[in-house]
Order: structure tokens, then C-alpha cells, then sequence
């Protein structure tokens, strides 16, 4: 009989995206590894088979959480500025609170140190900002077709703007102050 395991994955999954959030991916040694989830090394490569498949792991467990959330402002009442600043200024709050440094966006992170390098994870992140720009879209689309934008704007266009300056706050967000942040997302809205 196969023993049940012992541990929670989802825990051990939130616990291991603070290690690779904090330090990146080639920076998070195995030991940060066990000593964040509180797995022994056997335990942590039985449950998740390599640092790579656990980042992986950590990925999907970033793009349901994260991503989610995005998609449900983007697809909730109120006018479409209101729910792109709901979204945008999600990013600023999080970018200037001091309890967890500037950490940025793990998908964006993710980006920058290993798209190019690691197939596997530019698919991942590819499709992480490829449902952020649909969600985007949609809403545009929607916001057009209920005259809330104008006509002879492309809403594909718009959608893909908006997350240049999304992920741009991310990047910015680790050493920009917060006033910068907020120009920035009024300047975008501006755009619209």
C-alpha cells in the first residue's frame, strides 16, 4: 500500500515561488529550496523531480493565481479605465510595499533571466502574457463595441500597449518611486 504523502504540494509550491521569487532561478540553490518548503532534499525531488520541473510547477501555481485575478477585474463591471487602473495600480501597490522588497512580477522575471535559454519556460511565460493580452483585449473590444473607446482604435493594438506599460511598471517598479508608477499608469489610461 502506497504511504499517503506528507506534506501539502500547494504549500511546498507557495513556499518554493518565495525562494525562486526572491532570488531568481539560478540563484535558488536546492538548500534554499529545503530550507524554504521544509521538505528534505529525497522528499522534494520525489514530489517535484527536479529544480526545473518544481519552477515550472511554480510557474502554472503564479499564472492560476496571478493571472486569474487579472482576468476577473478585466472581466468585472465598471468602465474599462477603471478596471485597467484597478489592474495597473494593483502592480504599483505591490511594487512599493516595503514587507517584500521590489520584487517584480515572477512571470517577467522568469523572462528576463531564462527566455531564450530555456524553451520550456519562454512557452510558459508566452502563454502567461498571452492570456493577460486576451483578457486585455477583450475588455477593449468590449469597451469599444459599447462606445467607451473610440472607433478608429485598434483594440489588438490598445491590448498590447497596455501590457508593455503593465510589465514595464514591473521592471520599473524595483527602483522607480511611487509617483513615477502612478504618472505612468495615468499617462497610459490617457492613451486610450
Amino acid at each position: 500500500m502506497a504511504r499517503p504523502k506528507q506534506f501539502d504540494p500547494e504549500r511546498a509550491l507557495d513556499a518554493a515561488m518565495d525562494a525562486f521569487w526572491r532570488k531568481g532561478y539560478a540563484a535558488t540553490s536546492a538548500q534554499d529550496l529545503v530550507d524554504s518548503t521544509g521538505l528534505g532534499r529525497g522528499s522534494l525531488y520525489n514530489a517535484f523531480a527536479s529544480k526545473h520541473h518544481l519552477f515550472q510547477e511554480v510557474l502554472r501555481r503564479y499564472e492560476e493565481q496571478w493571472t486569474t485575478r487579472q482576468e476577473a477585474i478585466l472581466d468585472g463591471p465598471g468602465e474599462i479605465r477603471e478596471r485597467i487602473r484597478a489592474v495597473m495600480m494593483t502592480i504599483v501597490e505591490e511594487e512599493t510595499a516595503a514587507r517584500d522588497g521590489r520584487r517584480g512580477c515572477l512571470a517577467v522575471n522568469a523572462a528576463v533571466e531564462l527566455a531564450g535559454l530555456d524553451a520550456d519556460v519562454t512557452a510558459q511565460v508566452r502563454r502567461i502574457f498571452g492570456r493577460v493580452e486576451e483578457a486585455l483585449y477583450g475588455a477593449l473590444a468590449r469597451a469599444q463595441r459599447d462606445g467607451e473607446i473610440g472607433a478608429e482604435k485598434d483594440p489588438r493594438a490598445l491590448a498590447q500597449f497596455v501590457l508593455n506599460a503593465m510589465y514595464g511598471l514591473r521592471i520599473l517598479g524595483k527602483t522607480a518611486d511611487r509617483r513615477t508608477l502612478t504618472g505612468i499608469v495615468d499617462t497610459t489610461l490617457a492613451a486610450l
